[in-house]
């Protein structure tokens, strides 16, 4: 997969995907990830990407001529229908869908070129979504400076879903979310420490035991912590 970032700091992903599951992933050529400043696509001397909302507001908006012109430089288009086959533009904005594990599945098995658009100010000219945009994608119900944090979720989650990104291929499969519940609890030697035990079940050996422990671990931790997973209204 390849994945490009807009952004007017790329200065904040300078290191951030040089580390861990990524790091290996780019290093085994089933990533490739670039960072591009979008102010280098402007054409005045200013180099503005954003000016006043029309129609009067507070903040100002992000210009739509730097980020068609930058999808432009990566696909050798800014129409839609002319996308490559498997290619999706995607705008990081508060008003997106949101995103969920089955949404990095979906983009980790459908997707081979990914472009991240990091929205800044108040919002970006809806020219943008009108023309450019494949998919808007939020990562949760909250707003932020900038679509920049929002890009390192979406890339951390896609890439771990990857075929061989992982150590192994039963990981991403047992991870929170991926069956519809939160993850079990883990434990790891010693057995017991400051007093606090590993439950038994866990040293038994028997897998069977095991495997239905975790099920209803997997359940409680849940229902305590996210019942709307479960469609379970509050008490």
């Amino acid at each position: 997969m390849k994945v490009d970032v807009l952004t007017i700091f790329p200065e904040f992903f300078r290191e951030v995907f040089d580390f861990g599951i990524i790091r290996r992933a780019k290093l085994a050529e089933i990533v490739e990830i670039n960072i591009f400043d979008i102010r280098e696509f402007t054409t005045d001397k200013h180099r503005m990407t954003d000016d006043r909302p029309f129609g009067g507001g507070d903040g100002m908006v992000f210009k739509a001529e730097p980020i068609f012109n930058a999808v432009e430089h990566l696909l050798g288009t800014c129409e839609r229908e002319n996308y490559p086959p498997k290619t999706k533009v995607v705008l990081l904005t508060p008003q997106g869908r949101v995103f969920k594990q089955e949404v990095a599945k979906e983009f980790a098995d459908e997707i081979e070129n990914l472009i991240l658009i990091c929205g800044r100010y108040e919002g970006v000219d809806e020219r943008v979504n009108e023309a450019l945009v494949t998919d808007e994608i939020s990562i949760g119900d909250y707003v932020l400076s900038g679509g920049e944090p929002a890009a390192i979720v979406v890339v951390d989650a896609i890439v771990r879903l990857l075929p061989n990104a992982l150590g192994s291929e039963t990981s991403a499969v047992n991870d929170s979310f991926s069956s519809g519940l939160l993850d079990y609890p883990h434990y790891t030697r010693p057995a017991e420490f400051r007093g606090m035990k590993v439950p038994e079940v866990l040293l038994n050996g028997n897998h069977a035991e095991i495997e239905k422990w975790r099920q209803q671990k997997a359940l409680e931790k849940t229902l305590k912590f996210r019942k709307d997973l479960l469609n379970i209204g509050e008490s």
